[in-house]
């Protein structure tokens, strides 16, 4: 009992009583719970990481071929100010490690929101000149922007959710990890197949209805 307490509380009793309340006060159950989601967002890493490199180094490669390699400079071509702060951010990382600011050491600095920001509706007519050749569909037609800015939305949250420790358990995993390999697809069919040699995430989820006592899914 004592090391179940010991364990709470370095687990944080906070997000532990969510998963309290999941388990409808079973303290064993919760922890198995608390595991689940630990194994489940190990497992997810991997797929969302390969969507995350295959998205940002697609834009990069598009619009460095009709934009030129430091498009990220381009004073109209980003819409809005937070684009704009994460490059000027990154540039300024750079400068202070004394590393030249080469355009994949720039790429590599900007967040998954960066890019998907790039698919949103201001992007539109970027979409149409020049994004729109990052992806395709297995028969090779093309795609809509909103074929990837509207699934992308979730799975940048659930990403977000699992780099800072938070429970997704109530999430429809099973929906969100089937987009990302999608995705994935269209972006680059070698890193979806490569993907899928490494991911754990079918072995992990559980084969019967997980039930929570207060959850709902997202």
């Amino acid at each position: 009992m004592i090391v179940d307490e010991e364990l709470e509380q370095a687990l944080s009793l906070e997000r532990f009583s969510r998963y309290m309340s999941w388990a409808g006060g079973d303290r064993r159950r919760a922890l198995d719970l608390y595991a689940l989601n630990t194994r489940l967002s190990e497992a997810l890493y991997v797929p969302l990481q390969v969507l995350e490199v295959a998205l940002r180094n697609r834009v990069h490669a598009v619009l460095a071929e009709h934009k030129g390699c430091r498009w990220f400079e381009e004073p109209d071509l980003l819409i809005g100010p937070y684009q704009r702060e994460q490059v000027t951010a990154a540039l300024s990382d750079l400068a202070r490690q004394r590393k030249e600011a080469t355009p994949g050491r720039v790429v590599a600095a900007l967040t998954l929101s960066f890019w998907t920001t790039m698919l949103g509706k201001p992007y539109e007519n970027l979409w149409q000149t020049d994004l729109h050749r990052i992806a395709r569909r297995e028969d090779g037609k093309g795609l809509t922007r909103k074929s990837l800015s509207v699934p992308l939305t979730p799975i940048r949250l659930l990403r977000n959710r699992i780099a800072h420790h938070e429970p997704i358990l109530f999430w429809d995993l099973e929906k969100h990890h089937s987009a990302v390999l999608q995705i994935t697809a269209w972006l680059s069919p070698a890193a979806a197949s490569w993907c899928r040699s490494l991911d754990r995430f079918s072995q992990v989820f559980p084969s019967e209805r997980l039930v929570l006592q207060d959850g709902d899914g997202a």
